[in-house]
């Protein structure tokens, strides 16, 4: 599963250099950081609505396009799906109330 990640990971980032008219990636990418973002929020809210009408095909659905938003936001930003990875690899077998009091203190 995470090949798709790794796939999807390399088109975005060939996407940086395609013409903003030839791709959905590209055209974000031209329109910068806030498009990005803005359309992340989007993602989010419909996956909270998804979850609360509890159809579990459409939170998969959400939550694939909030995943794909979030990966254009790591490309944009010189970061991959490793990355996030790599970190929830680190807080593995640690306590949420563990690694959230971790994060508090400087």
């Amino acid at each position: 599963m995470n090949d798709v990640l790794t796939q999807l990971a390399a088109v975005l980032e060939e996407r940086k250099s395609a013409d903003p008219d030839s791709s959905y990636v590209a055209k974000l990418y031209a329109k910068g950081l806030d498009a990005i973002l803005k359309k992340i929020g989007e993602e989010a809210t419909e996956t909270v609505m998804a979850a609360k009408d509890g159809e579990p095909r459409q939170i998969v659905y959400e939550v694939a396009d909030l995943w794909f938003h979030t990966l254009v936001l790591l490309a944009r930003e010189g970061l991959g799906p490793d990355d996030v990875l790599a970190e929830l690899q680190r807080r593995f077998g640690l306590s949420g109330l563990e690694e959230k009091a971790r994060r508090s203190k400087p």
